[in-house]
């Protein structure tokens, strides 16, 4: 399958056996699942109707966005950082988590998140960011997964690439639950936040209709992740809309800079707090 662009290189609740659980949602939830599922449903559809129809066009497009955008190094400078003595985050993923965008990790995602962690807990952290530029879940379980370092909190951030590929929802989720399966038979019973999978239709780099496209296939990518949030100590949490400004990018258009990675960082630590402090 091509990937169009990428200037890097029934419904059913899980255990993380990958099974259906045996408990049933409550009426609320099941309905808002059903939603849901039904609107990804839809977007799928459209999408995937519209990547046929669109192909010629949106193939050209993609080949001119990888020409054209400015190809961003990944953050300078150590990919561990933070005080020991307290929390250890591990944040493992693409690109973002490589920290492109951003001069280094403390201003990336790794050290935004360590950052508004320590101000929110009061207790100092250590970091790890694992990332690969270009990466699926699939890279990262193959390749990123044998890294990992002890952890009380971890972060996945994961969808760009999968999006780009075209990936399939339900594929997307299955490689999900296998890293986080992977990760806990390593750490243990850590708990897991699922950065939102990026919205790509809000991103200034690519020109319509690819945008729409692929904004509709991410769209698809996050309904699926956000299922996995029936998994116990697992939280999927949408990306904020105040990173999505259009001034908070990188020179590229298609990734955070510093300020949205803050915006980012203090978000999925308001996220992790109830997980960490138990």
């Amino acid at each position: 399958m091509v990937a169009f662009v990428a200037p890097d290189s029934p419904k059913a609740t899980f255990r993380e056996s990958g099974g259906p659980a045996s408990g049933h949602p409550a009426p609320e939830t099941s309905a808002v699942s059903l939603r849901s599922m039904r609107n990804a449903r839809f977007s799928n559809a459209v999408s995937g109707t519209a990547t046929v129809a669109l192909a010629p066009m949106l193939l050209a497009q993609g080949l001119r966005v990888r020409r054209t955008t400015p190809r961003l190094p990944g953050a300078d400078g150590p990919v561990t950082g933070g005080d020991g003595g307290g929390l250890a985050l591990l944040a493992i993923g693409e690109s973002t988590v490589d920290g492109v965008g951003a001069p280094d990790h403390e201003r990336a995602l790794t050290g935004s998140v360590a950052a508004a962690l320590a101000a929110r807990t009061g207790r100092p952290v250590r970091w790890q960011a694992l990332g690969r530029t270009g990466a699926n879940a699939r890279v990262v379980h193959a390749e990123l997964l044998p890294r990992v370092a002890r952890a009380d909190l971890v972060v996945i951030a994961l969808g760009v690439n999968d999006t780009t590929e075209l990936r399939s929802g339900a594929a997307f989720r299955r490689d999900l639950l296998r890293l986080v399966t992977g990760v806990r038979r390593r750490l243990g019973p850590v708990p897991v936040v699922l950065a939102g999978v990026p919205p790509m239709g809000r991103f200034p780099a690519l020109p319509q209709p690819l945008r729409a496209v692929l904004g509709l296939r991410s769209g698809v990518l996050a309904s699926a992740a956000a299922e996995l949030s029936a998994v116990p100590g697992v939280r999927y949490v949408p990306m904020p809309a105040a990173m999505l400004d259009p001034a908070t990018f990188a020179a590229d258009g298609f990734h955070p800079g510093p300020a949205a990675y803050r915006i980012w960082g203090d978000q999925l630590a308001g996220a992790a707090l109830p997980l960490v402090t138990r």
